[in-house]
């Protein structure tokens, strides 16, 4: 598994449009269409899409 690191600026602003609180997740991979991200406490993975 890879290492997450925290969301920039624009990422905070994805997350908080899909209701995610920024500071429990963090952005192990961005791609141009979507997010793949990590809870910081029990360690799922969630992946989201661009532009929402």
């Amino acid at each position: 598994m890879k290492q997450g690191k925290r969301p920039n600026r624009r990422q905070i602003k994805e997350l908080e449009a899909y209701r995610l609180n920024p500071a429990n997740w963090l952005v192990e991979r961005d791609s141009t269409t979507e997010f793949v991200l990590i809870h910081r406490f029990t360690g799922t993975k969630k992946t989201i899409k661009k532009g929402a």
